[in-house]
């Protein structure tokens, strides 16, 4: 028996809720998902404000089947220009080309034992010149027309003309690298020609190809600098 007066020893025991833990988890887990919500939202609506301010984004769309560059002129090139700027897309597409076909030429060649250093050669200059010429000159120019940017029509300039440059060599293809015969160009399709017939053949479609990109490449930069005179 207790005595009257004596504390209930049932009463120190402090009631323990087993869910309670379990609650407050729950409550945290609801504001983690709530505000990570907010925040998704908040992209959201910066994203719609881009968009509808009009600043174009560089996302891969080109080419579609496996896309690695940006490129929608029909969007984000001004309707004026949007002629120069497929013209000028015509002339890196052609410079690919070129630059595809010369390999393909030269594999001839080394097939027919003109020696795989000229091989290699080739595939470097497709290697390099393939991205090198998007990076340096198509892409600036896009940019230019884009955002009307003397700075990056000047840097479209110095490497584009570097370009007309290269493509005269390879036309050419003068023996100082390996005989000259790592390009198609037209001392190197006489060379093979008087060997074999048939990479003589690929030599000199080869030349033509250099040829019509070179000829596309001034008039490309006749057109380009009459539209930035024309803007000043």
């Amino acid at each position: 028996m207790n005595r009257r007066g004596d504390p209930n020893p049932f009463d120190q025991e402090e009631e323990v809720n087993p869910f309670a833990d379990s609650k407050d988890k729950e409550r945290e887990l609801a504001s983690w998902e709530a505000d990570l919500k907010r925040r998704e939202q908040d992209i959201k609506r910066r994203e719609d404000a881009v968009t509808r301010a009009g600043v174009p984004s560089d996302d891969r769309n080109w080419p579609p089947f496996f896309p690695v560059i940006h490129h929608d002129i029909a969007n984000e090139i001004p309707i004026h220009a949007q002629r120069l700027q497929y013209l000028a897309f015509a002339s890196w597409l052609g410079i690919v080309f070129c630059l595809a076909f010369n390999v393909i030429a030269v594999s001839v060649c080394w097939i027919r034992g003109g020696g795989v250093k000229i091989f290699f050669l080739a595939i470097i200059y497709a290697l390099l010149g393939c991205p090198l010429s998007y990076v340096l000159w198509y892409r600036p120019l896009y940019r230019a027309m884009r955002t009307d940017s003397a700075l990056k029509f000047s840097w479209f300039f110095l490497f584009y003309l570097m370009h007309i440059g290269f493509c005269i060599v390879a036309a050419i293809a003068p023996p100082i690298v390996f005989q000259g015969k790592s390009f198609t160009g037209i001392l190197s399709a006489i060379s093979v020609f008087s060997d074999h017939v048939l990479p003589g053949i690929f030599y000199l479609v080869g030349f033509g190809f250099f040829c019509l990109e070179t000829l596309l490449s001034f008039w490309v930069l006749q057109k380009v600098y009459m539209y930035f005179r024309g803007n000043k």
